[in-house]
């Protein structure tokens, strides 16, 4: 039996572990001031000098950068940016939770950690299953010599019943002539006993001497 390993699942792993850090909001390493905000992921985002759209505009500001929060003013908020300007912003425009921006870089830290553990898994996975096949190995080659040696002890069982059986017919053969020659043996015994007995009667017997004191 074959056994085979793949990466497949573990990079299913790795992609909803990532969706989940995506979609989770990410504790910074660094202590984040109170009135921390964000600027949104919009491609420019104008600043004034002003809280209203009157007011001329000053700049920009880049998606994603922090900015501290100091007072809000109708549809305005007036934030310090980490250059040290003070700007009003639409108040739309900012967010209280770190961009993608600010997370991508952790979430790249915590993706490549978790590819390295995910392959430090995988490999001590690959390392146990090479284990697995190799003892699966080692059994079927025993079973294959166990196998082996059984068919031989079975051919050689069947040659020992050959030749018993064998050997029983000869042993059989040998009690038949054995009890034809005694049967033979026997009937040739008794037939001279007999033809002694028939003859003995017939022999002319010998005629005993008179004793001399009665002449």
């Amino acid at each position: 039996m074959q056994v085979t390993t793949s990466r497949f699942p573990c990079r299913i792993v790795l992609a909803a572990l990532f969706a989940g850090f995506c979609t989770t909001p990410v504790i910074a390493q660094q202590t984040v001031p109170d009135n921390a905000v964000w600027v949104s992921e919009e491609l420019t985002t104008y600043v004034r000098s002003g809280p209203t759209d009157g007011y001329r505009i000053v700049g920009t500001l880049s998606a994603g950068e922090q900015v501290a929060k100091l007072e809000t003013s109708g549809k305005y908020t007036r934030v310090k940016s980490q250059s040290g300007d003070t700007v009003w912003i639409l108040s739309e425009e900012l967010q209280a939770t770190p961009s993608a921006r600010e997370k991508l870089p952790e979430l790249k830290t915590q993706v490549a950690e978790l590819t390295a553990e995910l392959d430090r898994i995988n490999e001590t996975w690959e390392t146990r299953v090479a284990g697995m096949k190799q003892r699966l190995q080692t059994r079927a080659q025993r079973i294959d010599e166990l196998e082996a040696q059984n068919k031989a002890l079975a051919d050689d069982a069947e040659t020992l019943r050959r030749q018993s059986r064998k050997l029983n017919a000869r042993l059989d053969t040998q009690k038949e002539d054995l009890l034809m020659r005694y049967f033979m043996y026997g009937g040739g015994v008794a037939g001279a006993g007999l033809l002694v007995g028939l003859i003995v009667p017939h022999l002319p017997r010998r005629r005993k001497k008179r004793d001399r004191w009665f002449h």
